[in-house]
Parts: structure tokens; C-alpha cells; sequence
């Protein structure tokens, strides 16, 4: 009777195990079975290749690239060089192709200029300076003047050496700045007027 009960136990227990052992295989599938399906119907996360940039460390934006410009913008123009300031030592050596002419003189059978030589000073306009010393100039020296010779010319327009001199009979001592040449005997052959404003 003992050997009837013991068996009859170990069946129940067998038949709770079996029960046991089957409920929790279908817990399984079904708490599997919804992730399954959020996870079919759910969207794919954002890659991490899209095309907002990530923020630095710092959190500050990216900055754009040094050679990046503008559409339809031209870069800004470089800074010019600021000029020297003037002072006590703002002069230039003496030009060796400027005069400053003052009169002319005929005396030696040749017209000659009476001019001073100088130096480009602050802010850049000629300056003369030293003894005034006599230069002869060609009879068909090629001169161009501006103002205030040549009243409205401002670019330069030929003259001849008669129309020179003539001019600084009527305005003596004004110093008008002048680049010149010399020939191979040592005459004025051109003479350019440097238009100051």
C-alpha cells in the first residue's frame, strides 16, 4: 500500500513539474513576443553619420573653414599699409631726378634753369633744400606741365621751353617740382612737372 502511495506521489509531482516546466516556456514567449513586434514596428534610430555637426568639448559651434567665403560675396579687400608717421626724421634722401625750379637765366649764349635740388618730406611732397644752382635746358627739351602752369591740366600736357620761361618771367621763385633728364652733355633734354594739388 506504501509502495501504491509513493508511486501515485511521484506521479502528481511529475505531472506539477511537466505543468510547471510548460508555463513558464509560454511566459517566455509570450513577454518575448511584444518586444518583437515594438521592435519591428519601431523606426531606426538616427545613424551617427547625419549632418548636424557635433558640438566640441567646449560646447561652442564649429567654426567654418579659414579659405570659406561667402556666396556671392567678394573676399574683403587686404588692409593697406598704414603710412609713416611724420616727424623730425621724415626726410628722404636727395632726389637725384627732382628739381624745384625757381627762374631761368639766358646769360651764356644758353637758357638755364635756376633750380634747387630736394628731398620727398612728409606727406610726401617734394621739398627743397640747399644752394639754387643753374642747370642749362635744351631749346628742344620735351616738357610737359600740369598745373598750375597748364591751369586745368592735371595729367600733363607738352609745352615748349619758350612757353616755360615765359611762364616763370610772370610767376618768379614759386618752386614748381620737375623731373628732369640730362644728355650726354650734361643739357636738360626732358623736363616732366610733377602736379602738386
Amino acid at each position: 500500500m506504501r509502495a501504491v502511495r509513493g508511486q501515485a506521489a511521484m506521479a502528481v509531482l511529475a505531472v506539477c513539474g511537466m505543468l510547471a516546466l510548460s508555463a513558464c516556456q509560454n511566459g517566455d514567449d509570450q513577454a518575448a513576443a511584444p518586444d518583437a513586434k515594438s521592435s519591428a514596428a519601431a523606426p531606426a534610430a538616427p545613424t551617427a553619420t547625419t549632418a548636424v555637426p557635433a558640438p566640441s568639448k567646449t560646447g561652442a559651434a564649429p567654426k567654418p573653414s579659414a579659405t570659406a567665403t561667402a556666396v556671392g560675396k567678394n573676399p574683403p579687400a587686404p588692409t593697406p599699409p598704414s603710412a609713416p608717421a611724420c616727424g623730425a626724421d621724415h626726410r628722404m634722401p636727395v632726389s637725384p631726378d627732382t628739381i624745384a625750379v625757381h627762374r631761368y637765366t639766358p646769360e651764356g649764349g644758353m637758357t638755364s634753369l635756376i633750380v634747387q635740388h630736394g628731398t620727398y618730406g612728409c606727406p610726401g611732397r617734394f621739398e627743397p633744400s640747399g644752394a639754387w644752382t643753374y642747370i642749362p635746358i635744351s631749346e628742344k627739351a620735351k616738357i610737359t606741365a600740369t598745373a598750375p602752369i597748364l591751369p586745368s591740366e592735371v595729367m600733363g600736357k607738352p609745352i615748349s621751353t619758350s612757353e616755360l620761361t615765359s611762364w616763370l618771367d610772370t610767376h618768379p621763385d614759386k618752386g614748381l617740382p620737375f623731373r628732369y633728364h640730362l644728355n650726354a652733355e650734361g643739357v636738360i633734354d626732358t623736363l616732366d612737372e610733377i602736379y602738386v594739388k
